[in-house]
């Protein structure tokens, strides 16, 4: 099946298909993702690529990084960045669609607020993002803090293998 040729509309409620019934570990699941970012790319300013190869820097040497960073490192000032930065269908949750994609580790959890950069902590909306992104993903966790630290644990022991 050539994906490209389906609209958007189609590859969007597959994917909620595949979400609702809980089947997100598929192939096909896989490859609408990857689809819906490669459409996505052409109206986002932010690289989607160029974020991925950031946040995997950041995991190689042990670090978080910042929502900043990763507008940086697409080249686009913050200003502009921050708009589409977060909620459904934003540049955190796209490259979250890319990672379980890619079967890397979810390597967002690493993206942290300024303030946060130094413990790696997540703020409370940033936190109730990134849950809500996992879950979406069909990823169950009952505590979100616990969740976000095992992920960024996972980020880490990621890091250190390549």
């Amino acid at each position: 099946m050539n994906l490209r040729e389906k609209s958007d509309r189609e590859i969007s409620q597959w994917i909620l298909n595949h979400e609702t019934r809980g089947v997100t570990t598929t192939a096909l699941y896989m490859s609408l993702l990857e689809e819906r970012v490669r459409r996505a790319q052409a109206t986002h300013k932010l690289s989607f690529e160029s974020s991925l190869e950031h946040l995997k820097s950041a995991a190689v040497q042990q670090r978080c990084t910042t929502y900043g960073d990763l507008a940086q490192a697409s080249g686009v000032a913050w200003s502009t960045a921050r708009h589409q930065m977060n909620g459904s269908n934003g540049h955190l949750d796209h490259l979250l669609d890319i990672c379980h994609a890619r079967a890397l580790p979810l390597l967002t959890a690493i993206c942290v607020n300024r303030d946060g950069v130094a413990d790696g902590e997540l703020g409370h909306n940033a936190l109730a993002g990134f849950a809500n992104g996992a879950r979406r993903l069909g990823i169950r966790f009952d505590d979100p803090r616990a969740f976000h630290h095992t992920c960024r644990d996972q980020c880490w022991a990621w890091g250190r293998q390549h």
